[in-house]
């Protein structure tokens, strides 16, 4: 566990709002986790596919008021929100870019200060709480998020301030690292099937709710198929910070085999999550951005990916 304590201000990410009666009934349709384990309790981690289960968004999805929010990349609430449109039509459901209407805060090992804001959040994972005007989520044992209106969002800004150091958003991006949560941005944007970031560990993915858009490629690859490449988490010594994107080469192989899914400085260089070619990853050694760039060496994921384990719901 990390020995960072203070907050973040959680500003990479925007709010994509699905409200209305149909709200649930139409996004079961759309998402590959499954609404009906989501409540006032918790929360999921999620993706939205296209029919042949490609990634075109990650998420954190909760319900509030009416409906429910989906936190997500910040350049793809439009995109999503243009994308869902096209299916909602027909349903009793409003889509809204409600991004600038909260402000979210990423606490680190903060328990003494959610105790002073009078937040009882419960230590599982994707756990919600609700005091007053705040949303507490549970992201993992020392990780959680503060979801609140904008209009609230100075006063807890002070508040937090009294309680906590301020840390940039690189100290957030590394706790979720560690956490091996991967999310899509623009710059790998229908790229991957939901395996290939291991949300299926991470209770993203549902087996048994039904159909939703992309699920007969993702069911296929889960009950049928050889998934070759996963998300793997790596340390690099080094003081400059690879781009999404940036290409992992085997020497061995002679080839590329993967691609960088988010990066951030650490206490020693840096660490970073990367979806990588599963054999080459177990025989040879891996080298960033060219065939002699710089070693990654391999680092624990804090889950196992066991496919039958992953089939529970």
């Amino acid at each position: 566990m990390s020995q960072t304590t203070g907050f973040t201000q959680i500003t990479q990410e925007g709010l994509l709002a699905v409200r209305g009666k149909d709200a649930k009934t139409f996004l079961q349709g759309q998402l590959t986790c499954n609404l009906n384990y989501v409540s006032n309790e918790r929360s999921s981690l999620g993706a939205r596919c296209t029919p042949k289960g490609r990634i075109q968004s990650t998420f954190r999805i909760l319900p509030e008021a009416d409906g429910y929010l989906l936190a997500m990349h910040r350049p793809l609430v439009e995109r999503q929100l243009n994308e869902l449109k096209k299916f909602a039509m027909f349903s009793k459901s409003t889509l809204i870019d409600e991004s600038e209407l909260w402000v979210r805060f990423g606490l680190i090992n903060a328990q003494a200060a959610l105790i002073e804001l009078g937040v009882s959040l419960a230590k599982e994972a994707n756990s919600v709480a609700q005091h007053n005007e705040l949303i507490a989520v549970r992201v993992s044992e020392n990780l959680c998020e503060l979801w609140l209106k904008s209009q609230d969002a100075a006063c807890y800004l002070k508040r937090l301030n009294g309680l906590l150091e301020e840390l940039s958003l690189n100290a957030w991006q590394l706790e979720l690292i560690r956490c091996g949560i991967g999310h899509v941005t623009e710059s790998n944007f229908e790229e991957f099937i939901p395996q290939m970031l291991n949300l299926p560990a991470l209770d993203a993915v549902s087996f048994k709710k039904g159909c939703y858009t992309g699920q007969e490629i993702v069911a296929r690859m889960q009950y049928l198929g050889k998934l070759k490449r996963h998300m793997y988490r790596f340390s690099l010594d080094s003081k400059q910070l690879p781009e999404v994107g940036t290409a992992l080469f085997s020497p061995l192989r002679n080839s590329a085999l993967g691609e960088v899914i988010s990066a951030a400085y650490s206490e020693t260089g840096v660490e970073l999550l990367a979806v990588a070619l599963e054999e080459a990853v177990q025989e040879s050694e891996i080298r960033l951005a060219q065939m002699d760039g710089e070693l990654l060496t391999p680092l624990t994921l804090p889950y196992v990916l066991d496919s039958d384990k992953e089939i529970t719901r």
